[in-house]
């Protein structure tokens, strides 16, 4: 390498951080003018807020700093209780089941959680609920495919499948047809059908 090489005189070097001016937050202690590199957060009500100070003046807030500053001993004890579940409104098992408001008994809280959907709202819980559908019979899958063969869907009740027998009977048997007997398959289908439904009571 030569150290002559008219390159090197081309070079420019980057100047230190010392003599660089500083740039950045600075301590918002009144009469401070270092630089504020440390986050104290504001305290409750200002959840995601942040004081800048300096090292000294950090030290100092962290000693002093109290979250619950201001609550009452049932409203500390509310807060902590709610902290297990992440402060979401919760109920008994089989208790307000239509998403009223809890009971004017608890103690008054004075912070709230972020909802700007309104998702957690109790108001809004009862609405957003649908109806639900009638619960329909669960049958096996002998009973659901003899319900088939006889052309009933799984709603069926003892008068329906009595009365689909009955025509059905008389659609296929070989009197009515003329003495045909080409639909003894499926009128043999349509009694052994019956008779799994009979047999799981449901005619």
């Amino acid at each position: 390498m030569d150290l002559n090489s008219r390159l090197f005189d081309s070079i420019r070097i980057k100047p230190s951080c010392d003599d660089a001016k500083e740039t950045g937050p600075v301590c918002e202690t009144p009469g401070c003018g270092r630089p504020g590199l440390y986050r104290a957060p504001k305290g409750r009500k200002a959840e995601g807020q942040y004081w800048r100070f300096c090292m000294d003046h950090v030290r100092a807030y962290n000693a002093t700093y109290n979250y619950f500053d201001g609550m009452n001993d049932a409203a500390v004890q509310a807060y902590q209780k709610d902290a297990i579940i992440g402060h979401r409104p919760t109920w008994a098992m089989g208790v307000n089941k239509t998403g009223a408001t809890k009971p004017k008994s608890e103690p008054q809280r004075d912070w709230a959680y972020v909802d700007p959907l309104g998702i957690l709202r109790a108001e809004g819980l009862g609405e957003a609920r649908r109806k639900a559908e009638p619960q329909r019979p669960r049958h096996s899958a002998t009973v659901a495919k003899a319900l088939d063969v006889m052309g009933l869907d799984e709603t069926a009740d003892a008068t329906a499948i009595k009365a689909q027998y009955k025509v059905l009977v008389k659609r296929f048997h070989p009197d009515a047809n003329g003495g045909d007997r080409s639909f003894e398959d499926r009128l043999r289908d349509i009694i052994r059908a019956h008779d799994v439904l009979r047999g799981a009571g449901l005619c």
